[in-house]
């Protein structure tokens, strides 16, 4: 992340602090819910221990609202995926007090981001066991999705290409395809721009994100307050943070 990011991410949270407490306690709650078709985004270490108590086990939450063709969140994912993750399994403590959600965050001005979030819906919706590790593949692969790479694609073989992203992880590719493929017929009752079968669940993620305010990419919200963290962090930082705040 950079210093403008870094600049965003302070006047995002100046913002929040200007607002009536009920307002921004709301805006928190909001700021974690997560719909049950979207569950795969989540991201637990630890199953809740058993308790008699009338209140539920509760952890701490660290979003992390990504964007796949952006350079910054395939970092930034990759450092979680190989250093972070792993020290938080490692550490009881940790890990039955944490929970991470991948939030989706499509940035328009990377024209094939929607594309390549709509094939990550498509994962969450047939096997969303498979989303972390789709999402690791594409953020790999990502490049084959910037702008030199895509535009003289016909958008149906792009969707194509990422469908076969998917089954590289043991989704069935042929499913996938089926989600995101555009028709170049009218539908039944003539409209000519209705979207795939997934058009739906990215106008969701978007409304949730616009409703938060979230701008750059990567960004990290730990229990609903931005945190000033980068993509550049080390393992070491990272475990510093987390010694600080996941207590």
């Amino acid at each position: 992340m950079n210093t403008t990011s870094f600049i965003l991410c302070d006047n995002l949270k100046n913002t929040a602090s200007l607002l009536p407490t009920h307002l921004n306690q709301h805006l928190r709650y909001l700021d974690m819910a997560l719909p049950p078709k979207f569950a795969g985004q989540k991201l637990q270490f630890a199953h809740p221990p058993a308790s008699d108590s009338a209140v539920a086990h509760t952890t701490h939450t660290l979003e992390f609202y990504l964007d796949y063709c952006c350079p910054f969140s395939a970092k930034i994912f990759r450092t979680l995926q190989n250093d972070v993750i792993p020290a938080i399994k490692a550490n009881p403590a940790w890990a039955s007090s944490l929970t991470f959600i991948f939030r989706q965050q499509i940035q328009p001005w990377h024209p094939s981001s929607t594309l390549m979030h709509e094939a990550a819906l498509a994962v969450l919706r047939l096997a969303p066991e498979k989303f972390w590790e789709f999402s690791a593949v594409l953020f790999d692969e990502q490049q084959d999705y910037f702008d030199v790479n895509v535009v003289n694609e016909k958008r149906n073989d792009t969707y194509r290409r990422l469908a076969k992203v998917a089954a590289k992880v043991g989704v069935d590719a042929d499913k996938v395809f089926e989600l995101l493929v555009i028709s170049d017929k009218p539908g039944e009752d003539g409209a000519l721009n209705a979207g795939n079968k997934v058009t739906n669940d990215v106008k969701v993620i978007t409304k949730m994100n616009r409703l938060i305010g979230v701008h750059v990419t990567p960004t990290a919200v730990f229990d609903g307050v931005v945190q000033d963290v980068s993509s550049g962090w080390t393992k070491e930082q990272w475990i510093e943070w987390l010694q600080k705040n996941v207590v």
